[in-house]
């Protein structure tokens, strides 16, 4: 028994010493607990002071480097350019401007409606959290009466409870709806932004054919504004509530724990939140990157069918079959990669979220338990503590509720920090998907002012007799004067590649001079005309032409839209616009009847009858509803581009004869020895660079042919 003594007294007499040193050091801290609370503060203070200059400093080198990438872009490639731009996708600088510029599209004014309905969902915002306050405050009542045996106390509060449910429930659908209202009209005003850019000044065209930096703008506009309006929408109702609720509930807690407890756990979550962050993959690059993988799958499924029938005479199905695979694993081994990263970001996410945040929460609401602290007090009741309490106290009328009542409360505050710490992947995700809406903007930004970024030859072209570099002739401009006639005056003529197919060209013709243009494939013949239609700039010389709205265009596949057979002879106009001109439908019957193909509108049905017309028309008659087509609009001039290579010589001759009788100056690009008669002068062009411009002779066309 001596022994047994001797045993138990030093455990016991360390058990009362670690009690005697807790006791002590809870004294001590009371004792000082104001200068302690003012040196956290003032420290609080200065940490945010170092915070936001630090942040300052970081805006300042970000955009320095934005600004040496620019400079370095400048004389790189595309490619290495977009590659570079698809690197940099994150919260930096860049960030904040791309999604300050969207912001000033999708709210364009104060009082808009997207500004009231982010008002009416702040307001319901704050409804939620008010109502979720006041719940956990009624769930530390309805433990109270339960712990007590207050069984119509009890019940009385479970009638609350139900009654809390009606707006609870009615203010969640409401924030539900704000948020689909407001990806709706976010969408709507983007998509309305950007259609407006991008259907005019011929964007659209440059986009594909002057300019390398977007790929698939039909990708972009469909399924990238979506997604944005979308991420935007749910960024807002994501990241307002859960900050809202860390206010309130921490508030409420700080008069019950004491604000330095709140203050300490603070630091550990922020400690713990910088070590998630640190460790949190680049999202936004990866979101970013699956975009691009998916809009070229899906060009190439749209290539598929635009080219569906060439590639089955070819038998090339194995060969696209191939091509659609790659692209398709290659989507699939990026999304992968990203569910994988996902998946151990997620469970670091939830260890550090879930259970050691709950666990520091336990801690933060067992201090008014196991302290007294002078001047806090236990929700729950209403009744302030006024002596310490015993370590069994949870079970008293006073604790119990008072700790249920807090516990509620940190919890929602934890789900609250959880919720903004998981919505920094949903920030970044939103940066990918701004990068690639801004990239957009910016691009047709810069065609609409004639800045463009082409993937350039690896040489110039043998026929550059200039001393200047391709890089350097598509920075030049031209100059356009309009003008009855048609003239250019020392003007270069390039190709896609921005190969210098003809180093100066000049020729000129006046209205009812007929001119007849030849050459082999690949020589400039169409570039020119893409420069008459406005559709190209001019780098260099002097263009005089008449407005793009006076020449008229017809190639050899004519362009058929979808709409009504009437439409289809209108093209562009409308039928109100046809109206306005004081046209009817028996003018377009002889129209059609000009080129011998007025049976047409009894054969599908009337003017009003809609079916896929390229399918259904032949192409001698697609070439002919064209030039029917070019009788109605009646332009000064028209480029007629093998137009005719599928009508028979009668037809071709009436189609030439009916327009020049009504006033068209012809533009033709044909090899066909019966079109010489319709023309009275010939630019022919050899391919190596150079050309002969004069009068169409037939004998000097037979030495030009050989």
């Amino acid at each position: 028994m001596a022994v047994q003594s001797k045993l138990l007294l030093p455990s016991k007499l360390s058990e009362q010493s670690i009690k005697q040193i807790i006791s002590q050091l809870t004294n001590l801290y009371l004792t000082h607990r104001t200068k302690i609370s003012r040196t956290i503060y003032v420290t609080f203070a200065l940490a945010l002071l170092n915070r936001l200059r630090n942040a300052i400093s970081e805006q300042k080198a970000a955009s320095i480097r934005v600004t040496e990438a620019r400079l370095q872009r400048a004389g790189s490639s595309t490619v290495e350019a977009s590659a570079t731009a698809r690197k940099r996708v994150q919260l930096n600088s860049e960030f904040f401007r791309n999604i300050w510029r969207l912001l000033r599209i999708v709210i364009p004014r104060w009082k808009s409606k997207e500004l009231r309905l982010i008002i009416s969902h702040s307001f319901f915002l704050i409804i939620r959290t008010l109502i979720s306050l006041y719940v956990a405050e009624l769930d530390g009542k309805i433990v109270s009466s339960l712990v007590r045996g207050k069984g119509r106390q009890f019940f009385k509060n479970i009638a609350w409870w139900m009654m809390v449910a009606v707006p609870a429930t009615f203010t969640n659908s409401m924030l539900s709806y704000h948020q689909c209202k407001l990806a709706l009209s976010y969408r709507s005003r983007l998509t309305t932004h950007i259609h407006e850019q991008y259907l005019s000044n011929m964007t659209f065209y440059s986009l594909s054919a002057l300019d390398d930096r977007i790929k698939n703008a039909d990708q972009q506009i469909a399924v990238d504004v979506a997604n944005f309006s979308n991420s935007l929408a749910e960024l807002y109702s994501n990241l307002a509530k859960p900050m809202l609720d860390i206010i309130i509930y921490n508030y409420s807690l700080s008069k019950s724990v004491g604000g330095e407890a709140l203050f300490a756990m603070s630091l550990l979550v922020q400690l713990s939140a910088n070590v998630m962050r640190a460790l949190t993959p680049p999202f936004g690059k990866y979101v970013a990157e699956e975009a691009r993988l998916e809009g070229e799958f899906r060009a190439q499924h749209s290539r598929l069918i635009d080219f569906s029938e060439q590639i089955a005479l070819y038998n090339g199905h194995e060969a696209e079959k191939d091509n659609l695979d790659k692209g398709y694993f290659t989507l699939i081994k990026h999304v992968n990669r990203i569910l994988r990263r996902r998946l151990y970001h997620g469970v670091m996410e939830d260890f550090v979220i879930k259970y050691l945040w709950g666990a520091l929460g336990l801690l933060l609401c067992s201090v008014p338990v196991f302290l007294k602290i002078p001047g806090q007090e236990l929700r729950g009741t209403g009744d302030r503590t006024e002596s310490t309490l015993p370590l069994d106290s949870c079970h008293s009328e006073l604790t119990c509720p008072g700790f249920v009542t807090n516990r509620r409360m940190l919890l929602s505050s934890s789900d609250a920090v959880g919720r903004v710490m998981f919505s920094y992947k949903e920030v970044t995700e939103l940066a990918g998907y701004t990068s690639r809406v801004a990239a957009l903007l910016n691009v047709m930004e810069d065609i609409h002012f004639g800045r463009f970024s082409k993937n350039l030859a690896s040489s110039p072209s043998p026929t550059n007799t200039t001393s200047q570099p391709p890089s350097s002739i598509l920075s030049n401009r031209g100059t356009i004067i309009p003008s009855p006639n048609i003239e250019f005056s020392s003007v270069p003529i390039l190709s896609p590649s921005a190969s210098i197919l003809i180093p100066s060209l000049t020729f000129y013709i006046t209205p009812g001079q007929h001119l007849l243009i030849v050459g082999p494939n690949g020589c400039g013949k169409s570039s020119l005309f893409r420069i008459l239609g406005g559709l190209w700039p001019v780098y260099g010389g002097t263009v005089q032409k008449p407005p793009t709205s006076d020449i008229f265009y017809i190639p050899q596949r004519p362009y058929l839209s979808r709409g009504t057979l009437r439409q289809q002879v209108i093209y562009p106009d409308t039928l109100a616009q046809m109206r306005v001109k004081g046209i009817t439908d028996s003018d377009l019957l002889q129209h059609l009847d000009r080129v011998e193909i007025a049976q047409i509108v009894d054969r599908h049905g009337g003017w009003d009858a809609e079916d896929e017309w390229p399918s259904v028309l032949s192409m001698g008659v697609q070439q002919r509803v064209a030039m029917a087509r070019l009788f109605y609009h009646k332009p000064k001039y028209a480029i007629l581009d093998e137009c005719t290579s599928s009508v028979t010589l009668e037809v071709e001759r009436k189609m030439y004869e009916t327009a020049k009788a009504t006033g068209v100056t012809l533009m033709t690009v044909s090899h066909r020895r019966s079109l010489w008669r319709y023309h009275q002068v010939i630019l022919q062009f050899d391919g190596q660079g150079g050309y002969f411009f004069g009068e169409l002779d037939a004998e000097r066309r037979l030495q030009l042919e050989e």
